[in-house]
């Protein structure tokens, strides 16, 4: 690994110009936000949030040419020249693996984009391996970033507060002798929803239907397919192709609870709706 390069005068400098500057919001969906900054000569910078419980930002420095070394590496916050005065400040230290992008997540890719917003560059140093360790600055510049920036973040706030993870495998629950859903259930779907709505690489939609065990088992059969079907109509109705949905009605076959009490028949009369995914 190559030792970690101060910054300094005499670097190999890849950075944007002012009239080259450019950035662009390169998605804008409910399920993913990215902003992207060319650096001539050099690659280009992969600002990227995604829905999710959690708050997340990441960040790549997708190069031109592959890492051949991994490099130990500076990021500092520096200020344009038409600032005179104003000192560079150190926001983290981290590595550029061999064969692989450079990277980094959460709290520092805010800072970046915090002091790219305050007018500053954001600036990589380290020691390239292709130029027999010459010091190199790969710097972020801020020139036409704020309206930019504005779009991004306005799509970051529109991002659903959950991802696939989360509802790929989901459990609805229904009253008592009926093919309505309870109120918890129908939140639920509506999640689902609108996650399949934005993602095109869901291929796949599974709805088993069962019911506890009161009824009559052919009226229950019944009941299971009419509950799974009005599900798979909702998913339709969103504007998914109907041959992704697979439904099955079991009736009250396969439950997971006792149908002596009244929790445990509760439970037993569920839609379960599994998606698959491209790739996934």
């Amino acid at each position: 690994m190559t030792t970690l390069v101060h910054a300094s005068s005499g670097l190999r400098l890849y950075q944007a110009t002012m009239d080259d500057s450019t950035w662009v919001v390169s998605e804008s969906t409910p399920l993913v936000c990215q902003l992207d900054h060319v650096i001539p000569s050099f690659g280009v910078a992969h600002f990227v949030s995604k829905a999710n419980r959690h708050i997340n930002m990441d960040f790549s420095l997708d190069m031109r040419r592959i890492t051949a070394q991994t490099h130990r590496v500076l990021l500092r916050s520096v200020p344009p020249p038409w600032r005179p005065g104003r000192s560079a400040k150190t926001v983290a230290t981290l590595n550029f693996y061999q064969q692989f992008n450079g990277r980094l997540e959460n709290q520092p890719v805010w800072q970046m984009l915090s002091e790219l917003d305050s007018g500053n560059f954001p600036t990589f140093y380290f020691n390239d391996w292709y130029s027999g360790g010459e010091a190199t600055a790969v710097g972020l510049s801020s020139i036409n970033f704020k309206s930019h920036y504005d779009r991004f973040m306005q799509c970051v706030s529109r991002l659903l507060p959950y991802s696939f993870n989360d509802i790929a495998f989901t459990v609805l629950n229904y009253k008592q002798n009926s093919d309505q859903l309870t109120k918890e259930s129908k939140h639920k779907l509506t999640m689902v929803g609108n996650y399949v709505k934005y993602d095109p690489k869901v291929d796949m939609i599974e709805i088993n239907g069962y019911t506890d065990s009161y009824g009559g088992r052919y009226p229950n059969l019944k009941l299971s397919k009419k509950r799974a079907q009005s599900v798979k109509q909702f998913f339709v109705s969103q504007g998914v192709d109907a041959s992704k949905v697979e439904v099955t009605g079991f009736g009250e076959k396969r439950f997971i609870a006792s149908n002596q009490t009244l929790l445990g028949r509760e439970k037993n009369r569920r839609v379960v709706i599994s998606l698959g995914k491209e790739n996934g």
